[in-house]
């Protein structure tokens, strides 16, 4: 399985979006301070996540959530837990 998954940093409110194949592994490294993009913004949370049979799919809901109508998307699909 592939995971696209979306972080909340709750030191800056911003949004980190990624994908993996160890969903539970990432979201540890996350939350330990291992990932560098991540670590100067902790605590972080995860969100939500899709799971996917094929890395290239995951790679492409990536990329989509990162672009604006990602951002859109996921504001409205997270909209009561957002508020």
């Amino acid at each position: 399985m592939y995971y696209a998954y979306v972080l909340k940093s709750f030191k800056d409110g911003k949004f980190y979006i990624g994908y993996s194949s160890d969903l539970k592994k990432r979201i540890l490294s996350h939350i330990s301070g291992e990932v560098v993009s991540t670590k100067h913004r902790l605590p972080v949370q995860l969100i939500y996540y899709e799971a996917y049979l094929d890395k290239r799919d995951a790679k492409g809901r990536e990329k989509f959530l990162k672009g604006g109508s990602g951002h859109k998307y996921l504001k409205k699909q997270l909209r009561y837990f957002l508020k």
